[in-house]
């Protein structure tokens, strides 16, 4: 199973620090995490881990390999309910996204609707939000299929952390060979949905996944909080289900990267081995 983690192991810490970091824990993949537009104060001064989607490719490409890295995904994560503003992550960061995993090899972008912060956003009807994603998708799906990349969406909000919801959503967008998922396995569960389920309905559409563990505490916002950050226990501390998830994906014949979303060296130590130790059980089992 190829292992990634998101550059952000080490609070207000630069980008190749988060590179050194990951390679020191012998991970072999890692996404860029967070990015924006034009320049960063934080970044200048030494204290953020962002991407320019501005950035010329070669000084990215150059940091993963001196940390022996490879890039698997950019995310592009979105806010795709809300009306389109300046400041609002939306349609033309996802664009640019795709426009430098492009240029860096990188055949994945993952994205997502994120939740609503206005009262337009929260007011919407479901038909209405999935006309309103698909509306702010149409164009970099255009630049995802000229460039050869495939765009997932993400669980991570009340349109994709429902399967049914993920499903109608897909058919309206369409482009089944260029738009796929990334499967979070703490968010889906988060928003009441089961990860399992995910994977019968969609299979191999499904292209990466992002590994979150989710504490038993958590049970009562279930079905009430869309997507988190990260997780802050180590794989199969929790109550998602994960040993599970790694034998269906392997009974899938899932070739994907995967991306540890999870806080603290410690917990994506622990996290990295127990992945590998099920997914050679898996595979021993099935060769079996």
């Amino acid at each position: 199973m190829k292992i990634g983690c998101f550059a952000l192991v080490e609070p207000f810490a630069p980008l190749e620090r988060q590179f050194e970091l990951i390679r020191g824990l012998g991970i072999d993949y890692v996404d860029l995490t967070d990015n924006h537009d034009g320049a960063s104060l934080g970044v200048e001064f030494g204290f953020s881990a962002s991407v320019s989607l501005d950035s010329h490719p070669a000084k990215i490409r150059q940091l993963a390999e001196k940390h022996n890295l490879k890039l698997s995904t950019v995310c592009a994560h979105a806010n795709l309910l809300d009306p389109t503003a300046p400041d609002v992550y939306g349609t033309l960061q996802i664009i640019k996204a795709v426009r430098l995993a492009a240029a860096l090899g990188v055949p994945e972008v993952i994205t997502t609707e994120g939740d609503p912060k206005t009262r337009f956003g929260h007011a919407l009807t479901e038909s209405e939000r999935l006309f309103t994603i698909c509306e702010k998708l149409q164009s970099p799906i255009e630049w995802a299929e000229e460039l050869g990349i495939k765009l997932l969406l993400e669980p991570h909000g009340i349109v994709t952390d429902s399967v049914k919801l993920m499903g109608d959503l897909l058919e309206r967008l369409g482009h089944e060979n260029t738009v796929g998922i990334c499967l979070d396995t703490g968010n889906c569960w988060l928003g009441g949905a089961e990860p399992l389920d995910y994977l019968k309905a969609f299979g191999s559409r499904i292209r990466h996944v992002h590994w979150k563990d989710m504490p038993e505490s958590w049970l009562p916002k279930r079905g009430k909080v869309y997507g988190c950050g990260m997780a802050v226990i180590p794989l199969g501390d929790g109550v998602v289900g994960i040993p599970a998830i790694v034998k269906a994906l392997m009974e899938l014949g899932f070739k994907g990267a995967t991306t540890l979303e999870i806080a603290g060296a410690e917990n994506v130590t622990l996290s990295s081995q127990r992945l590998r130790h099920w997914s050679v059980e898996s595979d021993a089992v099935q060769s079996g």
